[in-house]
Formats: structure tokens, sequence, C-alpha cells
């Protein structure tokens, strides 16, 4: 099969994209046992190849040899890996042969990791399957509502990544109502088929939408589906982007550093990349949960051989069952710890506030602050006042869902500021 032009350029650059291709296609002709034992087999050797020629990683063992347990490994946290990536490289790899990336996360700190190029080029491979089942294919014509550096060698870089991929930029760092007019009637110029990015930013793009009373498909008929990536987006989120773009709406789970870890099917399930990732969920003493369990989401990249990605904490919960992610929590710090010892789900806030803002007809955007146990803050956009009664609902439903006596603070904002990364979360907790 011809290579793309997307693979062209990545081949050029020197990754082995026919190879990902044919392998990728070799491991979808295994038999379920077969795969499994390839998996349990190509965790070993992984480890056991970054335990012989990378020092930082030999550091983290209390002994000279590798435990015969999987369970006894360490699990891995940024802070292990966080400094200047090539001191962390494994052998024979150099700066100059590998692929040198990072990401903020939601940390907003600046964290460097390393792949061999034959690790992304599986990506590739690995999603040009997934989309293929939903009748897509990267390369296609996509709006892409994302982050952008803004300036130098990596704004030039993401630029000419766009143009060779098919992809408009349309950064996400300004989405008033003047700048989300001028993204719409891009639509009506060029034929989409794919609006991509972060969530908050594309429910942002539907809410007005459906203020101005139009669907996406109406303007741009060549649309075929919304994926949304980065950020967690809620059932009700993607019903209104379903709803006001016309088209399905799969929701990307992934993290710049390993890989896409999930991806959904025709039936909406989320599919693991098992053919990538080894995927665990552990309890906070790194013993492994039952299927269906919720816990600690660990990932051993099964490819990377420049970068000991091994055990690796995202800092996301959640529970896995049957090559399936069954659902997502969120981030260890996005939950709420209220002053009676409960703990929940930052989102579940985030679902009662705004079901009851957007009854007044005037929100834009907002975020929840919890900035004491027993205090929440909410920055909110509106072009008309939040009512008292709106308050009141809002404190009356964290009576019943939450606990009683908790106190609520409403901030009337512009603007939601953004991190540099472009991304953002619904909810934060900042004691």
């Amino acid at each position: 099969m011809a290579l793309n032009r997307i693979e062209w350029a990545l081949w050029a650059k020197g990754y082995p994209m026919q190879q990902a291709r044919r392998d990728m296609a070799a491991l979808h002709g295994l038999s379920a046992d077969e795969f499994q034992r390839w998996r349990q087999q190509r965790r070993w050797e992984m480890v056991s190849h970054h335990f012989e020629n990378n020092a930082a990683y030999r550091r983290l063992f209390t002994g000279e040899k590798l435990p015969e347990k999987w369970e006894d490994l360490p699990v891995i946290q940024k802070k292990h890996l966080q400094g200047d990536p090539e001191t962390l490289l494994s052998r024979p790899y150099r700066r100059a042969q590998v692929h040198i990336g990072s990401t903020s996360g939601s940390s907003g700190h600046p964290f460097f990791y390393a792949q061999d190029k034959y690790a992304p080029a599986m990506t590739y491979a690995l999603i040009a399957e997934r989309y293929g089942r939903h009748g897509l294919a990267p390369g296609q014509k996509q709006a892409r509502f994302y982050g952008i550096p803004l300036e130098g060698h990596s704004a030039r870089m993401e630029r000419w990544k766009d143009r060779i991929a098919g992809r408009t930029r349309f950064p996400v760092f300004d989405l008033s109502e003047q700048k989300l007019a001028v993204y719409l009637e891009a639509f009506s110029r060029k034929n989409f088929e794919q609006i991509y990015g972060y969530a908050s930013a594309l429910v942002q793009f539907a809410l007005f939408l459906k203020r101005q009373k139009v669907v996406l498909t109406a303007i741009c008929p060549a649309l075929r589906a919304c994926i949304t990536t980065s950020e967690m987006c809620s059932p009700a989120d993607m019903d209104l982007l379903r709803e006001v773009f016309g088209v399905p709406v799969l929701n990307e789970y992934g993290a710049s550093e390993l890989d896409v870890i999930a991806f959904p099917d025709k039936q909406g399930n989320w599919i693991l990349s098992e053919e990538n990732l080894y995927i665990e969920v552990l309890d906070e003493d790194n013993r492994t949960l039952a299927p269906g369990r919720e816990g600690r989401i660990i990932v051993t990249a099964l490819h990377n051989r420049a970068y000991p990605m091994l055990r690796y904490e995202l800092g996301d919960l959640g529970a896995i069952a049957d090559g399936r992610l069954l659902q997502l929590s969120g981030r260890s710090n996005d939950l709420i710890l209220l002053p009676g010892g409960k703990v929940a789900a930052g989102l579940t806030f985030y679902y009662i506030a705004r079901q009851l803002l957007e009854s007044g007809g005037g929100l834009r955007e907002f975020i929840i602050r919890q900035t004491a146990p027993d205090t929440f803050e909410l920055d909110v956009v509106s072009s008309s006042p939040i009512q008292s009664a709106q308050t009141a609902q809002i404190q009356a439903a964290m009576d019943l869902y939450l606990e009683k006596n908790l106190r609520l603070v409403i901030h009337p904002v512009e603007r939601i500021e953004r991190p540099a990364s472009g991304k953002i979360r619904h909810f934060y907790r900042q004691f």
C-alpha cells in the first residue's frame, strides 16, 4: 500500500512508517492467546532493555537484578524523568536519533520526554487503524481547535505540520464571540471532514453555534466526525456537540508523552491501545486492582527503547476490563476533598453548576476553584447577571450532592484565562 503525504513526510525524517504499518497488521493477525503472550513477553523485553542500558532507571531499584514479579518493579512518576532528556536516554540512543517532545500536562510545569522513531510510527499506524473503523483517515481536511506556539521555530514547525496533515488550526487562546464568528465563516469556505480539538474549546464553539441557531453540517456538509481530546468531555457535553455539529462525537484519551491510550469503537466503547501500551490500574499502595475497580492508571510503552516509560503514572484515575477503558474520572488532583472527609470527582460540581447556570440563558464559560475545604469559587463569563435564584439552586445542589454548610462565591469575569498550553480544566483544587 502506498504511503500518504503524512507518511512520506515522516519517512523522509527517518520514521519507519512502512515497517510500523506491517508490524501493526501482524499484531492484528494474532489470535487472542498469541497476542496476550506477545504483550507479556514484550513488556519484560522493554524493562530488561532499559535496566541494562539506562543508569537513571537502574537507580530506582534497590538490588542489582530485576525482580522476578512484575508487581515489584518501580512505578515511575514525572519527577523521576524531569530534567534534560538527553541525560535520561537509554543506550545506544543520542539526541539526534530520537524525537524530543514536551508537555506541561495539567501541572503547568514543562516535562520533556524522548521517543525512538519507531514508537511514533506505531502510534500513527494505530491511529490510522482506529480512525478507519469510523470511515476516517489521517490527512483528511481537519479543523483543529488546539493550542500552538505563538512565535519562533516551534510555531513554524507546527504550521508546517498542519500544511502536511491537511489541518487548519484555530488557536484556542481567544474564544470571544468575534473570534468564534471568524472560525464559523471558515467552515463555509472549506470542506472540513473532521473537527478535532480540546473538549472545552469545542464546547465553547458549540454553545456559540447554538446561540446562532446554526447546525454545523448545514454550513459544512462535508463534515463527518468530531474528535475531542486532552480534556474530560462529559456526556452532556458530548450530547451538545452531536446536536450542534450534526456528526458523531469520538472522545480520544491519550498522553503526548506516550500514545493514544483509548479510542472509541462504533458502539462507543473505549478500546485500549494494547498494541502499543501495557496498561494497569493500581491502588495507593501500588497493588493491582481487580478488573472494573477504579484506581491510578499506570502505563508501559511497548515500543519506546529510547526512554524508560515503564509503569509510568499518568496521574489519571480510571477503571479497565477486557481491553476497554470503562471509566475515566479525571486527574487525582481534580478530586474534591470535603471537610467531613468525603471525596468526590471535581466534575461532579461542574455538572451541578453547568445545568443550573445554563438555565439562565446567558452562560458563556466558567471554571470552579476549590480554594479551601469548605469554599468553592466560580469564575463565570456570562452575557447577563447570574440571578440569586440560580445561586440558591447551586447551593442547594451542593448540600445534596456534596455536603451541607459549604461556601459558594461567584465571580463575574470578562474572560477565562487559559494556560500556555491552551488546555483548560473545569475544576481546580487550590489548597
